[in-house]
This record gives C-alpha cells, sequence and structure tokens, in this order.
C-alpha cells in the first residue's frame, strides 16, 4: 500500500511543479508560496477535521512536537527556495535539482535514522546523482 501512496505522492509533486511554474508567472515567488501555503493549510485541516482526529493533538509529546515543527520549518524553507529557482529557472532544471532531495534524504536516513544501506540503495543514489547532472548540464 506504500507503494501507491508514494507514487501518488509523486504524480501530485510533479504537478505542483508544473501548476507553480505556471501559477508563478509575473507573481513574487515568496507571495505565490504563502498563497500554497494557506491552500495545503486549509486542505490538511480539512482532513483532519473530516476524519475527527483534532482531538488527538493533545496526545502529541513534546519530541514530535519538536521534530514536527523542524520539519515544517525545512518544508516551508524548501518550498520558498523552489518557488525562487523556480521562477528564474527553467522548470525542466530546477525540478530535477530539486529532486536531488531523494539522494540526500537516502543518506540522512543512513545516518541519522541508521536505515541499511546496501548495494542497490547506493547505486540506485548514484544513477540519480549522475542523472540529475546530467540534466543539469
Amino acid at each position: 500500500m506504500w507503494l501507491i501512496f508514494a507514487l501518488l505522492a509523486a504524480i501530485f509533486a510533479a504537478l505542483t511543479s508544473i501548476f507553480a511554474k505556471i501559477g508563478i508567472e509575473n507573481v513574487n515567488s515568496n507571495l505565490a508560496t504563502a498563497i500554497r501555503t494557506a491552500v495545503v493549510l486549509i486542505i490538511a485541516w480539512g482532513i483532519v477535521f473530516f476524519t475527527g482526529k483534532q482531538e488527538e493533538i493533545t496526545s502529541i509529546g513534546q519530541r514530535s512536537w519538536i521534530f514536527l515543527i523542524l520539519s515544517g520549518c525545512a518544508t516551508g524553507l524548501s518550498w520558498l527556495f523552489f518557488f525562487r529557482a523556480l521562477q528564474l529557472g527553467d522548470a525542466s532544471k530546477v525540478i530535477p535539482v530539486d529532486k536531488i532531495s531523494v539522494v540526500i534524504s537516502m543518506i540522512l536516513a543512513f545516518t541519522i535514522l541508521r536505515e541499511n544501506m546496501d548495494v542497490k540503495a547506493i547505486i540506485g543514489g548514484l544513477l540519480i546523482t549522475a542523472g540529475t547532472i546530467f540534466i543539469v548540464l
């Protein structure tokens, strides 16, 4: 089931980038990010209330709060930089560079989360990196 959700995430991430490139034409990238964030906020809280999970907010531990807040900060900065890069560059080049985050995430998963690193993961990461460099250059 995780694979279906991951593929849906990839499809919507692709649509996000294309819609954003079209939408930021003649719009300040920071303002565009704020608008996008407001929409995400409304959708996310709408789903929380629709599923009746809002009461669970009181059971979130301090450690989870800290890391969720840090994740939110990282997301916000990522979106701000992505929108600015998308406004300045070609989507066909900005998007692959943004997706190098896959390789960075893999490295962090291996080092911080102590997930298993195997030959397939290393080769895959190297191929993603090589492909990104090939596209950009």
